[in-house]
C-alpha cells in the first residue's frame, strides 16, 4: 500500500485516465444528472492532487474528468429535452441539408437535416434529423430546406426521422467550396463513365448518393464499403503526398500546409464522425512531429474520443459509425504492430501485401463482434478483397483526381488524362464483383447477444494484454544486456528482438 501511495504516475498515464473518466462522465450523464458545484470541487482536487503526480493526482483527474464530461453530458441532454413536446406530432422545420439528398426508399429524396428550427424561428435543435420525402427535385448540402411531416423518435446518431415529407427548398447559397465540389463532380461525371465515376467520387470525399445499388451491395458483401466511407485512409493519402512532396522544406511550411489540407478536406466532406476523428488523430499527431515529439497510440484514441465527445455527446450515446472507427483505430494503431512484431519477421514482414493484411485483420477482429451484434452480417472474404482491391485505392484516388480536374478545366482532351483511371477503377470493380458472385461468402442474419460480443472482446482484449507484456518482458531482457550480446541474439533468434511499435505521428497517418 505504501508503495502505490508514493508511486509517480507518468504524465501520459494521467492524461490517458483523464480522457477515459471525460468519456466515463458523459457515458453517466445519459442516465443522470450532474452539478456545478461538484464540478468546481473536483477542480479544487486537481490543483492539490497534480503537485506530486502520486496517487492523489490519480484519483483527482479521475473525479475531474467525470465530472467535466458529466456536466457537459447534462447540458446536452437538457437540450434535448426539446424533442419530447413534438415527437409524434406533425411538424413544419427549417434546417440545413447536411448533405447532398440521394432517392432511397419508394423513390423518396433523402437526407440528414441540422440546426433545425420550429416554423424556422426559436432555437435550432441541436443533432441531426433524417428526412426522406417528395417536392423537390434535388436537394444539395448546404440548402436551407422546409420540411413537413410527422416527427418520430430516431435511433443511432438521428436523434429523429421524418418520412413522407413535404419538401422544399427555401434558399441555395451554396459557398465556394460547395461550388468547387460540385464543379468537380461534373467534371468527373464528363471524364469518366458510370459506374466509375460514382465510385470515384466515393473513393475521393465519401459520396455515395449517385453510387449504383448494386455495386454497393457488391462492396457490402466483399467488405469493402469501407473505401468509399470517407475516413482517415483517403486523409491518410492525401497527407502522405503532401509530406513527400514537402519534405525537402521547412518543418514549418509542412505543418502548415498538412493542417491546412486537413481543415479544407474537413470542410469538403463534412463532419462525420469517422472524419472529425481522424482529422483530430492526424492533426495531433501532426503537431507532435513538428515539436519532436509522439503520441502513445492509447494516450491518442482516447484524446481523440474524448474531444469528439465532448463536441457532441451524441458520439458516444449512440453513433455506430463513431465506434466502429475507434475500433479499428485500436485494431491498426495497438493491435497490429503487436502481431507484426511478434509473428511477422525478415521479408514477409516487410512486405506491403502482408502489411495491408495484417492491418485489415486487426481491423476486421476488433469490428466483428459489435457489428455482429449490432447489424448481423459478416463477410469471409474481406481479408483477400482488401489485399487484392483496397491496396490501389491510393493510385486509384490520384488517377481519379487528375481525370476530375481534367473533366473541369481541359473537356475536349479529356479521355487522355482518363483512361488510367477508367483502367484501374473498372479492374477494382470487376474485381469486387467477382468475389460477390462467389456463394455462401456472405451471411446474414448471424447476430451476437451482448454477452456473446462482450465475451469475444474480452478474449481479444485479453490476448492483446498478453501479447504486449511478452513483447515488453523481450524488450526488457535484450535491453539489460551488453551491447555486443544484444545484437548477437537479435540477430540469431527473432523471439528475443525488443518489440519496436511505430512512431504514433507516422502510425496515425497510415489510418
Amino acid at each position: 500500500m505504501g508503495r502505490l501511495l508514493s508511486h509517480r504516475f507518468r504524465r501520459t498515464t494521467l492524461v490517458a485516465v483523464f480522457c477515459a473518466a471525460i468519456l466515463s462522465g458523459i457515458a453517466v450523464s445519459r442516465f443522470t444528472g450532474f452539478g456545478i458545484s461538484l464540478a468546481g470541487l473536483s477542480l479544487m482536487l486537481l490543483f492539490a492532487g497534480l503537485r506530486h503526480q502520486r496517487l492523489a493526482a490519480l484519483l483527482s483527474v479521475i473525479l475531474v474528468g467525470v465530472c467535466i464530461g458529466g456536466l457537459r453530458g447534462t447540458i446536452f441532454m437538457e437540450k434535448l429535452a426539446q424533442y419530447e413536446g413534438i415527437y409524434n406530432q406533425k411538424t413544419v422545420l427549417v434546417g440545413q441539408a447536411v448533405d447532398d439528398a440521394g432517392y432511397g426508399k419508394q423513390s423518396q429524396l433523402s437526407f440528414d437535416l441540422t440546426a433545425a428550427r420550429l416554423d424556422g424561428t426559436g432555437e435550432p435543435l441541436i443533432g441531426k434529423i433524417g428526412v426522406s420525402g417528395f417536392g423537390t427535385n434535388v436537394i444539395f448540402r448546404g440548402d436551407t430546406v422546409r420540411v413537413e411531416g410527422k416527427l418520430r423518435s430516431g435511433l443511432g446518431s438521428r436523434q429523429g426521422y421524418m418520412s413522407y415529407a413535404n419538401l422544399s427548398v427555401v434558399s441555395s447559397r451554396p459557398g465556394t467550396i460547395d461550388t468547387f465540389r460540385r464543379k468537380f463532380a461534373a467534371g468527373m461525371q464528363s471524364a469518366l463513365p458510370e459506374p466509375e465515376a460514382s465510385f470515384a467520387m466515393g473513393l475521393l470525399i465519401g459520396q455515395k448518393a449517385t453510387l449504383p445499388g448494386n455495386v454497393y451491395q457488391d462492396l457490402v458483401m466483399v467488405g469493402l464499403v469501407h473505401i468509399i466511407a470517407v475516413s482517415g485512409y483517403n486523409l491518410t493519402i492525401i497527407l502522405r503526398a503532401c509530406l513527400k512532396l514537402l519534405g525537402n522544406r521547412s518543418k514549418y511550411q509542412t505543418f502548415v500546409v498538412t493542417i491546412a489540407l486537413i481543415a479544407v478536406f474537413l470542410l469538403i466532406t463534412g463532419a462525420s464522425a469517422s472524419i472529425v476523428r481522424a482529422s483530430i488523430v492526424s492533426g495531433l499527431s501532426m503537431a507532435a512531429w513538428y515539436y519532436g515529439r509522439a503520441f502513445k497510440p492509447l494516450v491518442l484514441i482516447l484524446m481523440a474520443a474524448a474531444v469528439t465527445s465532448l463536441a457532441s455527446p451524441l458520439y458516444l450515446w449512440g453513433d455506430i459509425g463513431w465506434y466502429l472507427s475507434f475500433l479499428a483505430f485500436y485494431g491498426v494503431l495497438i493491435l497490429s504492430p503487436q502481431i507484426h512484431q511478434r509473428f511477422l519477421h525478415g521479408r514477409i514482414a516487410s512486405s506491403v501485401l502482408v502489411g495491408i493484411a495484417t492491418e485489415s485483420l486487426c481491423a476486421e477482429i476488433m469490428t466483428l463482434p459489435l457489428v455482429l451484434y449490432i447489424f448481423g452480417q459478416m463477410s469471409g472474404i474481406s481479408l483477400v478483397a482488401n489485399v487484392v482491391v483496397a491496396a490501389l485505392v491510393p493510385l486509384a484516388m490520384l488517377l481519379s483526381l487528375v481525370a476530375g480536374l481534367a473533366g473541369m478545366l481541359i473537356l475536349p482532351i479529356v479521355g487522355w488524362f482518363a483512361w488510367p483511371a477508367v483502367i484501374i477503377l473498372t479492374y477494382m470493380l470487376d474485381a469486387a464483383h467477382i468475389l460477390a458472385s462467389i456463394p455462401h461468402i456472405f451471411r446474414d442474419n448471424v447476430f451476437l447477444t451482448a454477452a456473446g460480443m462482450l465475451a469475444m472482446y474480452a478474449v481479444v482484449l485479453a490476448s492483446n494484454i498478453l501479447l504486449h507484456s511478452r513483447l515488453k518482458r523481450n524488450s526488457a531482457i535484450i535491453t539489460a544486456l551488453p551491447i555486443e550480446i544484444r545484437d548477437e541474439l537479435r540477430d540469431a533468434n527473432p523471439l528475443l528482438r525488443p518489440s519496436y511499435q511505430r512512431s504514433p505521428a507516422y502510425a496515425s497517418l497510415e489510418k
